[in-house]
């Protein structure tokens, strides 16, 4: 079911990031792209997974679009990453058969819950405390993790630098994804690498 070639390390990206680095990302080793953009239009979400596509999908990248089945569809992006509060993954697995399905998970049971629904993979958090995202709950703990780890590939997000990228795939992850922890940096494409290194 999964693909041979699941990503380790997405980069989660938006319009106001500076799109001019994806290719150097990628060329740096960020082998996933999570394009997020609240509040997007459509044409404009349609336009921005277009862009980085293009920027990466020559390195080998996978770019899967936040909450948009629709938009990944008509992009041919290489999945969906769908919370809470979006379209249910049993849905959006039968609509897209072959796509990268991601579900947010914050337990064990949710991620087994996800993995009968047909999900690919859980973005699993935070597991830190991250100012990427407001509103979001209490930190997990790498701890959490290991009790979730072993049912559906694991991403590691909230808070996550190249340190804890190391802890979380110590403590079971398939993998981590990060915002800040590449775009806030002063060298976008040194940090990457540093991630893509602690991430193997």
């Amino acid at each position: 079911m999964y693909p041979t070639l699941l990503p380790r390390l997405f980069c989660l990206v938006s319009a106001t990031d500076d799109l001019t680095l994806l290719t150097a990302l990628a060329g740096a080793g960020v082998d996933g792209f999570q394009v997020r953009a609240k509040g997007a239009g459509d044409r404009e979400l349609l336009a921005l997974v277009t862009l980085v596509i293009a920027a990466v999908r020559s390195h080998g990248a996978a770019v899967v679009v936040n909450d948009r089945v629709d938009i990944a569809l008509a992009t041919g992006a290489d999945g969906v990453h769908l919370g809470a509060d979006d379209l249910p993954v049993a849905v959006a697995r039968r609509l897209a058969p072959d796509l990268l399905v991601g579900a947010t998970c914050r337990d064990r049971q949710a991620v087994a819950q996800a993995r009968a629904d047909g999900a690919t993979y859980a973005g699993f958090g935070p597991v830190w405390g991250t100012r990427s995202k407001s509103g979001l709950p209490t930190p997990l703990g790498p701890g959490a993790i290991e009790s979730a780890q072993g049912v559906l590939p694991l991403f590691a997000i909230g808070g996550v630098t190249a340190a804890r990228a190391v802890q979380a795939r110590a403590a079971g992850a398939h993998g981590v994804a990060v915002i800040a922890g590449i775009w806030g940096a002063r060298d976008p494409v040194a940090a990457a690498k540093e991630l893509v290194t602690a991430s193997a």
